[in-house]
């Protein structure tokens, strides 16, 4: 069974002042990626929104999702998105790679084709990567306070 990671005081510090619902809902989001991918690292970045992003390595270019936080919702990202099969049509977006599924609730990941999708990132972000990360299962701050 996999323990629960904590949140990183640096992200906890921004966290905090969003409402308990989209905290309670993140965190969720979070732990769900992290039993698909126990290995992966997350690193954590506070720009446009509160961002979380998942990792093979400790590189962002070998993300294989991302879960940025807004105001009333949070969404769960694909890096390289565009490149994934998506027969249940759950990924927006029409950015050159990046395509997301709004999260506004529990069931919006919890629904059929959304784990196959972030295996197939995953695998994805494995193949493309260069070099072989130091770091597993680990959250690194971005942050500056």
């Amino acid at each position: 069974m996999l323990v629960e990671k904590p949140i990183h005081s640096d992200f906890l510090y921004y966290l905090k002042d969003k409402d308990q619902a989209l905290i309670e809902l993140f965190t969720a989001l979070r732990s769900f990626i992290w039993k698909l991918h126990p290995e992966a690292n997350e690193l954590l970045y506070h720009t446009h929104a509160l961002t979380a992003v998942f990792t093979v390595s400790e590189k962002l270019s070998d993300g294989f999702c991302h879960i940025p936080i807004y105001t009333e919702h949070l969404n769960l990202g694909f890096n390289k998105g565009s490149l994934l099969d998506d027969p249940h049509n759950l990924l927006e977006g029409t950015g050159k790679w990046i395509r997301h599924i709004p999260v506004r609730s529990e069931a919006d990941f919890r629904q059929n084709g959304v784990e196959e999708l972030v295996q197939a990132a995953i695998a994805l972000a494995q193949e493309d990567q260069t070099k072989p990360g130091k770091k597993q299962g680990q959250s690194i701050s971005k942050i500056k306070r």
